[in-house]
């Protein structure tokens, strides 16, 4: 009875794996995936080498092991993005995920505790990386976990207190799933071969050891934290030095130093570095990339059939107010926010049927009402 039980099993499993290559087909080379996230984040091109190298050693190894040659001594390239908000980090990892067809969930930091009775419990974001799986829910266990907010589990930022005690606990529970962990994934077991509770419920397990994650944050004060210790050095810091300049040289120490337990930033080799946004990427957001909130402008203008007509002129001066607030690509957003709020509000009761935005218009939106006025 066992051997037939085992049999099965075997079969079962067999069948998985078969589905799974199927589904899951990696040919890609890192210059392929480099490319392709340039369609959607303009500049961060030492980010982008260094991701696609990442994510092809990965899935490499990945699909050696699903064709049965595994390498038992693999380390996993799990990667830690460290930037200011607004460059691009999420948008980063998600185009990857979507051009790889891969499973790919977001979670914020800051929502878990080190119980889960307070806050979320860390595996939960797991389990939501099997919900997104659907109906495929094998390629759950070759998927990318993104956990935003990193750097706020940190006991100390550069000499402060940090997050309490907890924050320690949190980064303990995460470590555990870094590399090769198992997860129970509650519900009905697939094929019957799920273990059974005391209360008489099923489960099942699934393993991480292929699930890549990403870890990400602005890491405030980590710029000093790496100041000091090249001061300690003898090393000689430019009066030019910019805050990428000093991340650029961040070690294993110095993000111990910062609050982040050595275990796991140990378990995080891969480390990037996105720098902040000025006035000429943002231009360059808003002209060529195909996520630019300028298609999401023409299109929902569009629904009222009204066409607009953006001026280079009117393209700089929104790139030039964004940068103003800092927030990298999200101050396009808030930008474009303050222009349109009017005209969105007046235009499609007007009877327009094409709106050219000038520089004149992005300064003082009240020109486009007034015309709409004079022509009326």
């Amino acid at each position: 009875m066992r051997r037939a039980t085992k049999r099965s099993e075997e079969l079962a499993g067999a069948e998985e794996l078969e589905r799974i290559r199927k589904v899951f087909q990696f040919v890609q080379k890192p210059k392929e995936i480099a490319r392709h996230l340039s369609r959607f984040v303009i500049g961060q091109r030492e980010a982008k080498k260094a991701l696609s190298v990442a994510l092809c050693d990965h899935y490499a190894h990945v699909a050696l092991e699903l064709s049965g040659r595994r390498f038992p001594f693999y380390q996993k390239q799990n990667i830690l993005l460290i930037g200011p908000t607004g460059v691009g980090k999420t948008h980063l990892i998600r185009s990857a995920a979507e051009y790889l067809r891969v499973p790919f969930v977001k979670a914020d930091a800051t929502k878990f505790s080190e119980t889960g009775y307070v806050g979320a419990d860390v595996e939960e974001i797991v389990r939501d990386l099997v919900r997104v799986s659907e109906p495929n829910s094998e390629l759950a266990a070759y998927g990318i976990v993104y956990v935003d907010e990193i750097d706020k589990l940190a006991t100390s930022k550069g000499g402060f207190v940090g997050r309490d005690v907890s924050g320690r606990g949190v980064q303990a529970n995460l470590l555990k799933l870094l590399e090769d962990g198992e997860v129970r994934l509650f519900g009905e077991s697939r094929a019957g071969g799920g273990e059974k509770m005391k209360n008489g419920s099923s489960f099942r397990t699934i393993s991480t050891r292929n699930i890549l994650f990403v870890a990400s944050g602005a890491f405030s004060g980590l710029p000093e934290v790496v100041g000091r210790r090249l001061a300690r050095e003898g090393v000689r810091i430019p009066k030019s030095a910019t805050v990428d300049w000093f991340l650029m040289r961040a070690t294993t120490a110095d993000f111990v130093a910062y609050g982040l337990e050595p275990e796991f930033i140990g378990r995080l080799p891969v480390r990037v570095v996105c720098h902040a946004l000025g006035e000429k990427e943002l231009y360059e957001v808003l002209r060529r990339s195909e996520s630019s909130l300028l298609r999401q402008y023409c299109h929902i203008f569009g629904a009222y059939g009204i066409e607009l007509d953006f001026e280079d002129g009117a393209l700089r001066k929104v790139a030039e107010l964004a940068a103003r607030e800092q927030m990298g690509a999200r101050g396009l957003a808030t930008v474009l926010e303050r222009i349109f709020r009017d005209i969105k509000f007046e235009a499609p009761s007007a009877g327009v049927k094409r709106l050219k935005i000038s520089e004149g218009v992005v300064e003082n939106p009240r020109l486009a009402l007034e015309g709409w006025k004079e022509a009326g």
